[in-house]
């Protein structure tokens, strides 16, 4: 379902037009959740991490579930500085479309960055450190598999 934001050789399409068959919406039971609402604070965060050519995008909704967030957000960048660059953008464009501070925690290394952003958490990786503590496992909720969301080809 995801595929690298590469340009394409086949149909000349950029990378900014796939981006958006990496993003997946998941309810933790396999199944496609609703989109996010425009406007919001996740579509917010959704648009800003596909505007940054963010990795493998995952939202898993929380509402219900968990008091933590609404949603919880994962993606990979390519490089601890792609990582810490989504990191820092996402916290001034959240702050700036008013809705609040935001903490962010793992900025100096930049192998895994939480973006607390209230209602919604962020989680940005590298694809390695991603696949090693594979938080879409964690929080797929019952028996139900793991989220879609990474492909094992993506560059």
């Amino acid at each position: 379902m995801t595929q690298a934001h590469t340009p394409s050789a086949d149909n000349g399409q950029s990378a900014s037009s796939q981006t958006a068959s990496s993003i997946s919406v998941s309810d933790g039971t396999g199944e496609d959740a609703a989109p996010p609402v425009p406007g919001s604070l996740h579509a917010l965060i959704m648009d800003q991490l596909d505007e940054d050519q963010a990795q493998d995008i995952v939202s898993i909704p929380l509402a219900g579930k968990s008091s933590i967030a609404d949603f919880m957000v994962i993606a990979s960048g390519r490089s601890t500085r792609q990582v810490a660059s989504m990191a820092q953008k996402l916290g001034e464009m959240v702050k700036k479309a008013g809705h609040g501070p935001v903490r962010l925690e793992g900025l100096p290394a930049a192998d895994w960055v939480l973006i607390d952003a209230g209602d919604v958490v962020v989680h940005l990786f590298r694809p390695e450190v991603r696949s090693f503590y594979n938080l879409e496992r964690m929080w797929a909720f019952g028996d139900a598999p793991p989220v879609s969301g990474l492909a094992s080809g993506t560059a």
